[in-house]
Formats: C-alpha cells, sequence, structure tokens
C-alpha cells in the first residue's frame, strides 16, 4: 500500500482510542477522513469538531460518495468490529484495500526510527512519558498513542517524519505486524486469554515481538524471560530507580547505570508501577541519544494520560481519582498508589468490569484486589466486543469480595451513591463507558465539596 496514492481513509471503528489517533495523523497529513462508529462519545466529538464526518448508524448509503472509489481510499477496522458488519462487507465486496489498525501503523512506521512499547499493563503511560521526551527535546517525532496526553489534549504527539512511537498491543498478536528499531516489555500478564488460550502461548507472542530487535535494543523490566537491558525499582539492574522520596506531591529519585548516577529526576504521577514506567522511558531516551538534562526536564513536566490516575478534584476535603484500570494487576497498581499518598482516608472505588472473558478468566484477582477498597461499588460487565457467558455477571463477582461494604448498583443511580458516601477519596475504575459518567461523578462531588 503506497499511502502516497491514497486521498481518502475511512475508518470502521473511529471512535477507537488507537483509531483516533490514526485519524489525527491522516487528516494532519491532508488526506480525506470520515467513519463509523456504533457510539457517540467524547473521542468522536473531538473529531467532528475538527472537521471528521462521522456517523453512528452500520449504513452503506451514509457512506459519502468521495470515499466509494477503491483506487484512491483505504479502510482502517477495529478487530472489535463484527464479521457481519454491513460496511465493512461493502469494502471487502467491492475490491477495497482494508487494514487493520496495527497494520497501519506498521507501514507508516516502516521507514522511521520506531519506538515500540508493548506490555499488558503500562503501554499507554510509558510510550506517552517517552514521546513527551522526545518531544520535549526536539526530536522530530510523532507518537501514536493509547489514550488522551495532559497537556497536549491529543493521542497524538508531534507530527514528525523520522522518529515514530507506538503502543505494540498484544491484542489479537497485532504488535507482530510492527517494524521496531527499539522496543520495550513493561509486563507479561496472563490477560486476552479468549485469543490466546494460555499464558504459555502469550508468553510465545511476547518472545517473538521482542525477538524483532537486537537485546542490545530491548528494554525490559527485571523478571520478565527476555534478553534484554533490564530496569528496576530499588533492587539491581541495568537502570535502577533508587534513593526514593515524595516531595509536594512529587517523586524526587536518582537513576543509577552501569556507568553513572543521575541524581533528584522528578516525576509527578503517583504510584511504583509509573515509577517504572517512567524508568523504561528514560532509558530508552538516553539509548536513542537524548542528554540527561533534556530527559529530566521533560518527566518533571510531563502531567499524564487522561484515565491513568487522572485527578479530577485534589482538596483538602475531597479526592477524586479517575483510572482505566481492567485487569487485577492494575488495580492492585491504583490501590498501592492511592494508600500511598492517602494512608489515613476513607477509600471508596467504583468498578465497571470489562468482558464476560476477562472477569471469567481472572474473577479471583478481582474479587482479591477490589477488596482492598474501604467501600466498594460494582457495575455490571461492560460487553465491548463480546455476546454473554452464562453464570458471568456482576452479582457472582461481587459475592467473591470478601469487603464487607459492597454493594451492586446500576449506572442510574450511580450518582446517588457518590452523593450519599461519606469517604475522602474516591476511584472511578474501568475501561468500559463509565469514562463517560466522569464529568457528572465530578459534578456532583464539588457539590459535596
Amino acid at each position: 500500500m503506497n499511502l502516497n496514492q491514497i486521498h481518502n481513509v475511512y475508518f470502521i471503528g473511529i471512535g477507537g482510542i488507537g483509531m483516533s489517533a490514526l485519524a489525527r495523523y491522516f487528516q494532519f497529513i491532508g488526506k480525506n477522513v470520515a467513519g463509523y462508529d456504533k457510539t457517540e462519545t467524547q473521542l468522536t466529538s473531538e473529531l467532528q469538531e475538527n472537521g471528521i464526518k462521522i456517523h453512528f448508524e452500520d449504513n452503506i448509503n451514509l457512506i459519502a460518495d468521495s470515499f466509494k472509489n477503491s483506487e484512491n481510499t483505504v479502510v482502517v477496522i477495529t478487530p472489535a468490529v463484527p464479521k457481519n458488519h454491513s460496511e465493512w462487507n461493502f469494502f471487502l465486496d467491492n475490491g477495497f484495500t482494508v487494514k487493520k489498525r496495527a497494520e497501519v501503523l506498521g507501514i507508516i512506521t516502516k521507514d522511521t526510527f520506531c519506538f515500540a512499547v508493548a506490555g499488558t499493563h503500562g503501554k499507554t503511560t510509558t510510550s506517552s512519558i517517552l514521546g513527551h521526551i522526545l518531544y520535549e527535546s526536539g526530536v522530530d517525532v510523532t507518537a501514536f498513542l493509547g489514550g488522551i496526553v495532559e497537556g497536549y489534549d491529543s493521542n497524538l504527539i508531534g507530527t514528525g517524519k523520522t522518529v515514530t512511537v507506538v503502543e505494540a498491543d498484544e491484542f489479537d498478536r497485532s504488535f507482530l505486524h510492527l517494524h521496531p528499531n527499539m522496543s520495550c516489555v513493561t509486563s507479561m500478564d496472563a490477560d486476552h486469554l479468549d485469543i490466546y488460550g494460555d499464558v504459555a502461548t502469550i508468553e510465545a507472542s511476547f518472545k517473538e515481538f521482542a525477538n524483532k530487535v537486537p537485546s542490545d535494543n530491548l528494554f525490559i523490566v527485571k523478571g520478565l524471560p527476555l534478553e534484554g537491558n533490564t530496569i528496576a525499582v530499588n533492587v539491581g539492574a541495568d537502570y535502577i530507580a533508587q534513593n526514593i522520596r515524595i516531595e509536594n506531591g512529587f517523586y524526587v529519585f536518582d537513576v543509577k547505570t552501569a556507568t553513572e548516577l543521575i541524581e533528584n529526576v522528578k516525576f509527578g504521577l503517583p504510584g511504583h508501577h509509573n515509577l517504572t514506567n517512567a524508568l523504561l522511558a528514560f532509558a530508552m531516551a538516553k539509548s536513542y541519544g537524548v542528554e540527561n538534562e533534556k530527559i529530566s526536564k521533560a518527566l518533571a513536566t510531563f502531567k499524564g494520560v487522561r484515565r491513568r490516575f487522572s485527578f479530577q478534584i485534589r482538596t483538602e476535603k475531597i479526592v477524586y481519582i479517575d483510572d482505566y484500570a481492567h485487569h487485577p494487576t492494575e488495580i492492585n497498581a491504583v490501590y498501592q498508589a492511592v494508600k500511598e499518598l492517602y494512608p489515613n482516608k476513607k477509600i471508596m472505588a467504583c468498578f465497571q468490569p470489562h468482558l464476560f472473558s476477562r472477569t471469567k478468566d481472572f474473577v479471583e484477582g478481582f474479587a482479591e484486589s477490589l477488596s482492598q477498597f474501604d467501600e466498594l461499588l460494582l457495575l455490571e460487565i461492560y460487553p465491548a466486543r463480546e455476546l454473554p457467558i452464562e453464570g458471568v455477571n456482576a452479582t457472582w463477582l461481587l459475592e467473591k469480595i470478601t469487603s464487607k461494604n459492597k454493594q451492586l448498583v446500576s449506572k442510574e443511580k450511580l450518582l446517588t451513591h457518590f452523593k450519599n458516601s461519606k469517604a475522602e477519596v474516591y476511584i472511578t475504575i474501568g475501561a468500559g463507558d463509565i469514562g463517560e459518567m466522569v464529568k457528572d461523578i465530578k459534578k456532583v462531588l464539588n457539590e459535596k465539596n
């Protein structure tokens, strides 16, 4: 596929976080961009405000005629789209070039120096930190991200042509379409078992991805079964974050390498998992050739990613944090971070499970991680791309949670529960449409405040 010969790019599932980053990119380089999504969201509204035409009904007649020329139009699809989707089948039946998002990313990044960030957790934050460091340091970079970066208000950083940063998504083995020059792996926990079947198959896929670059250009969290530069917090590795303290709400720490000590590095995102993400980005940028001073300066100004431990309210009386966590490991990381910041305050969490299959595969882990909170509100499972699984529902999960102050709530009554709670710290957690309720929850809590 020659991008120079393409005039039109049509997205099926344009509201997806990764898809919308590609849509922004193609619009910026002068392509005509339009698309379909099944649901109106904040992301689709932002794209429409930027002039991209989007419709929300699977209807061939709603596709503009200019996008029905197979010679100059490429169609990008997300794996979440069902096989019987009429627009998708129209394009397939009429000889259009139809590509998965990951395939298009592979084409765009093939002729660039490509940083690929993989891992079952931490991809978005690590790639956003790295993109921010490179952009702030004057590198000619474009970063395609799986989240809206605070301060940029976009999931695209930069418009460079020589260097790219991409999230290497393990779902559907998408990351194997990429052509990285330097990579990192943040984690390799069991996930997407509906695709892979077992942990051994997941690990094999990550090893195949890791082997795309020489071991000198691979950066891994210490303890993963891969060969590369190791990074760790407070224990022996090639890159170590040590002498960690909290000053005015920021982490301040030293980075120790085999040859030097970089002192008093400042970073504002809470949680040791975020320290690990920052250290990975530091190591990759340094290896690429960015000076220590520039990396440290950029880390201190990184404001975070929307829905990644995102402070919505931060006052003496009330704190409200929103987070995308959708796996037990991620929920544990959120809990560790919030307890470190607010050790003596009552914490209420509201969790919306994401996918029937994930809930089924990790129900014991979810129950254990959610039982840590002082008060828990549980929403029904967000199905995303899946059909229901018999016996797998929020009631089943709730029964396994051991904390006493727990209840299943509907989205319609959620705001009332926030209004009546006596907690001091509130957290919304999940990868479904709970993110669409954040504005309303914030309003209710501000009124209490």
